[in-house]
C-alpha cells in the first residue's frame, strides 16, 4: 500500500485547498493515523492557511511546527546561496518525523502566490520526487478558454515528468461547465498517459467568496464593531461615495460597503438598512483613510439591535477597494458552510472509489540521491559508531567531520599533529571540539599497538624495529584502531592511494570466515533509483569463484543498505547466445553463485550471462530473456572484469549525472573503506556513514 501523497497546482487560487480537504476525507475513512505536511508555506501562522484548515476540521494532534518545513522565503534565501541539498535534506528530515507516528501523509505544495512562482514550479516537483511521493495535479480552468487549461496541464506534466515524478490524477477545477467534455477530450489526447485518472470540478460561487474576517486579514484592518460577525461572506463590494437615495439601490445580498470613515449619513444609513426588511441585508462596512465615528455616532451605532462588522483600513477608498477585488477566498476553518459545501462538490464530481484505490497502490518506487544520502546518515544515528579518519590533517576530513558531528552520526577520532590539527579547526571556523585528535607517535596506544602488529607479522620476518616503523603510519595506526576495539570502523584515501588503505586492512584485519578476497561495490546513485556496482576498484580479474564471491558479497551489502538484490552477472551476450572463455567464465560464476545462496540467500534472484541493457531495461529484458525473474529489473550488476565495471562505473557517472558512492570494501573482518583522491566533503560524509552502518551490521 502507498503511504503518501503529493498535491500540487498549476498555478495560484486553484482551489487546491479544497480538493485536500476531499482527499483528508477520503483516506480518513480507511487509514486510521493520516498525517498533513507542507513541504514550503507563505508564512508560519497564517490563520487560513490550510495547516490550520486541516487541523482543526479533522482534529488532527500534530503540533503545528511539524506540519511544515520552511517559509517560501528561507527556501528562496537557500536556494539563492546554492544550499538546495540543504533546504531537501530538512523537508525530509521534517516529513520523515511524521512518517514514524503515521500510516499515510497527504502533501499540499505551494500556492504560488509569491513572487517566486518559476521557482515553486520546480520545487514542488522536486520535493514530492524526494518524499517519493506519487502526485496529484489541480489545474485552474477559472476564467480560461479550453486550449489555455490544457496548454496549463500539459506544462506542468512536462515539467513533473521531466524531474521523474509520477503523476497518477489530474483534477480540473474551477471550470466552466459547457467546457467539461472539450477538456477532458483535448487531454486524453495531448496530455494524459498510461491510466492516469483525471476529474473535472465546476467553479462554485460559494467557495469564493471571503469572509470579512480574510478582508481584515488581508488589508491588516482595525475590527472597530462586529467581531463575531466576521465569518459573514461578502458576494461583492460597493464604494459609497454617491449620494444616499443612490447608494441605497446598488445594495444588493452579501454587499461590503467601502467609504471614507467621515461619511457619518453612510454608516448610519448601512446600519439601518441592516434592519430593514425591505433592503438586502450587507456583510459589512470598510472605514478609509484612517478616519473613525465621532463619539456621538458610536454611541447611535451601539444603539442597533443587529450588528454587522466595521472595518477601519488606513488606505484611501480607491486603492482599499482595489485590494478587496484582488482578495482570493480561502476556507478557514471555522467556516463550516463552505467546507461542506467543498466536500460535497468533490463527493459529486470525483469517483472516490476509484481515486482511492489508484492512491493507494500507486506506491512509487523512486529512490533519490538526496533520499538514500539522507537515510544513510538517519541508519547511522540509530546505533552511533567511533570512526577514525587517519588524515585528520586534510581540510575536507575536517569539514566533513564538523558535519557528521553535527547531525550526530559518528563519534570521530582524527590522527595526525594534533597542534597543526587545532590550529586548522580554528582557521576553518569549525566546530568540531567533541573529536578526538590523536598523534599515534605521542599515544597511549603506540607501544601496545607496535607489540600487537609484531606478533601478527613476526612469521613475516617483521622486527619490533619494523612494528615500530609501520606504526608510526597514520592508515597503520588507524587500522589497528579497528582491530584491537578501539574504533569501530576506519576511512582512508583522500590523499592516499587506494593500496595505502587496503594494504594496512589485509595484513591486521583480515578477511571474514568465508571469504576469500576483499572486494568493492559502488552504490550509483541515479535520479530515480539506486544500483549496486561490483568490483569496480579492487580485483583485476578475478575467476569464476571469485567472481561468484563478489555477487553474493555484493547482494548482502545491498540488503545491508536496504536495496532489494536483484543480482545480474554482466557479459557481452544474454543467455545461451554467446561462447567463448570469458562467457563460460561469467555463466560458471551464476551456478556457483546460485549453489552458494541455497544455504545463506535462498530467496537470491541470479541471472547470467546477462548484457547491461537486458538487466535494467524492462523492454529490452522482456525481449532477450522474457522469462527471466532478473532481467529489466537487477539491482545488484556484477561486472566480469576491473576494466569492464571501472569504467563503466565512471561513464554511467559522468554521462547520466549519477552520485557514485564507493568505493564500499567488502570481505573484510571489521570495517575499512576507501575514499577518492578527488572526494568531495559530501563524499567523506556518506562513506563515513556507509562504514558505520557496516560495523552495525556486523554486530548484527
Amino acid at each position: 500500500m502507498a503511504n503518501n501523497l503529493y498535491v500540487t497546482s498549476t498555478e495560484a487560487k486553484s482551489g487546491k485547498s479544497a480538493i485536500s480537504l476531499g482527499i483528508m476525507e477520503m483516506l480518513l475513512r480507511k487509514i486510521r493515523r493520516v498525517a498533513f505536511f507542507r513541504p514550503l508555506v507563505t508564512s508560519i501562522d497564517d490563520p487560513y492557511g490550510a495547516i490550520k484548515l486541516m487541523s482543526s476540521h479533522f482534529n488532527l494532534k500534530i503540533p503545528h511546527d511539524q506540519m511544515y518545513g520552511f517559509t517560501i522565503k528561507e527556501a528562496g534565501d537557500l536556494v539563492s546561496y546554492n544550499r538546495e541539498a540543504e533546504l531537501i535534506e530538512g523537508i525530509i528530515k521534517k516529513y520523515n518525523k511524521l512518517k514514524e507516528d503515521y500510516d499515510f501523509i497527504l502533501c499540499e505544495g505551494t500556492d504560488f502566490e509569491s513572487s517566486l512562482m518559476a521557482f515553486e514550479l520546480d520545487i514542488n516537483a522536486e520535493i514530492s520526487k524526494n518524499l517519493s511521493c506519487p502526485v496529484l495535479l489541480v489545474a485552474n480552468a477559472y476564467q480560461k478558454t479550453t486550449d489555455a487549461v490544457v496548454q496549463s496541464v500539459e506544462l506542468s506534466h512536462e515539467s513533473l515528468i521531466e524531474k521523474g515524478c509520477h503523476v497518477i490524477a489530474t483534477i480540473v477545477n474551477r471550470t466552466n461547465p459547457k467546457d467539461h467534455q472539450a477538456i477532458i477530450t483535448l487531454l486524453k489526447k495531448r496530455t494524459l498517459t498510461g491510466k492516469q485518472l483525471v476529474y473535472i470540478i465546476p467553479n462554485d460561487e460559494s467557495l469564493t467568496r471571503p469572509t470579512v474576517g480574510e478582508i481584515a486579514e488581508k488589508l491588516d484592518a482595525e475590527v472597530l464593531y462586529g467581531e463575531e460577525q466576521l465569518n459573514r461572506h461578502v458576494y461583492n463590494f460597493t464604494v459609497a461615495a454617491m449620494h444616499l437615495q443612490n447608494l441605497l439601490t446598488r445594495i444588493r445580498y452579501g454587499s461590503l460597503i467601502i467609504t471614507p470613515g467621515d461619511r457619518t449619513d453612510v454608516i448610519v444609513a448601512c446600519l439601518a438598512a441592516v434592519t430593514s426588511t425591505s433592503i438586502k441585508n450587507i456583510s459589512g462596512i470598510v472605514l478609509t483613510g484612517g478616519l473613525k465615528p465621532e463619539k456621538p455616532v458610536w454611541e447611535l451605532i451601539k444603539g442597533f439591535p443587529t450588528m454587522v462588522p466595521i472595518l477601519s483600513v488606513k488606505e484611501d477608498t480607491f486603492p482599499t477597494a482595489k485590494n478587496v477585488n484582488g482578495i482570493h477566498a480561502s476556507i478557514s476553518p471555522d467556516d463550516c458552510r463552505k467546507i461542506t459545501r467543498a466536500l460535497a462538490i468533490f463527493e459529486e464530481h470525483v469517483d472516490e472509489s476509484q481515486l482511492e484505490e489508484k492512491v493507494v497502490t500507486a506506491k512509487t518506487a523512486i529512490i533519490t540521491p538526496e533520499m538514500f544520502e539522507y537515510e544513510l546518515v538517519q541508519k547511522a544515528r540509530v546505533n552511533k559508531k567511533h570512526i577514525v579518519l587517519p588524515e585528520g590533517e586534510e581540510e575536507r576530513i575536517l569539514n566533513a567531520a564538523e558535519t557528521l558531528l553535527r547531525r550526530g552520526a559518528v563519534d570521530i577520532t582524527l590522527l595526525g599533529n594534533e597542534e597543526l590539527i587545532h590550529n586548522k579547526i580554528a582557521q576553518l571556523g569549525l566546530q568540531i571540539e567533541t573529536a578526538r585528535v590523536i598523534d599515534p607517535l605521542k599515544s597511549g596506544f603506540f607501544d601496545d599497538y607496535v607489540r600487537t602488529y609484531y606478533e601478527l607479522r613476526k612469521s613475516k620476518g617483521i622486527t619490533v624495529e619494523n612494528a615500530s616503523d609501520v606504526m608510526s603510519d597514520q592508515t597503520y595506526f588507524a587500522t589497528m584502531m579497528v582491530y584491537k576495539g578501539d574504533a569501530d570502523g576506519m576511512v582512508s584515501g583522500s590523499v592516499h592511494s587506494t593500496a595505502s588503505t587496503i594494504r594496512p586492512a589485509l595484513e591486521i584485519i583480515k578477511t571474514r570466515p568465508g571469504f576469500s578476497i576483499v572486494s568493492s561495490v559502488f552504490l550509483m546513485c541515479l535520479k530515480d533509483r539506486v544500483l549496486v556496482y561490483g568490483d569496480c576498484a579492487v580485483n583485476p580479474d578475478p575467476d569464476a569463484n571469485q567472481l561468484a564471491e563478489i555477487a553474493l558479497s555484493s547482494a548482502q551489502t545491498a540488503l545491508t543498505f536496504g536495496i532489494d538484490p536483484v543480482v545480474a552477472m554482466l557479459s557481452y551476450s544474454t543467455g545461451k547466445s554467446g561462447k567463448g572463455a570469458d562467457v563460460d567464465k561469467v555463466r560458471e560464476a551464476t551456478r556457483i553463485a546460485r549453489d552458494i545462496a541455497q544455504e545463506c540467500l535462498p530467496d537470491l534472484k541470479i541471472e547470467g550471462p546477462i548484457q547491461y541493457d537486458a538487466a535494467v531495461d524492462p523492454v529490452v529484458g522482456r525481449t532477450k530473456l522474457p522469462k527471466s525473474d532478473v532481467a529489466g529489473k537487477a539491482t545488484v550488476l556484477i561486472f566480469p572484469d576491473l576494466n569492464t565495471g571501472n569504467n563503466t562505473y565512471k561513464a554511467v557517472q559522468r554521462s547520466a549525472g549519477a552520485v557514485a558512492i564507493g568505493p564500499i570494501l567488502q570481505g573484510l573482518k571489521h570495517p575499512v573503506n576507501d575514499l577518492s583522491r578527488g572526494c568531495t566533503i559530501t563524499d567523506i560524509v556518506n562513506t563515513v556513514a556507509i562504514t558505520a552502518i557496516q560495523a552495525q551490521s556486523k554486530e548484527g
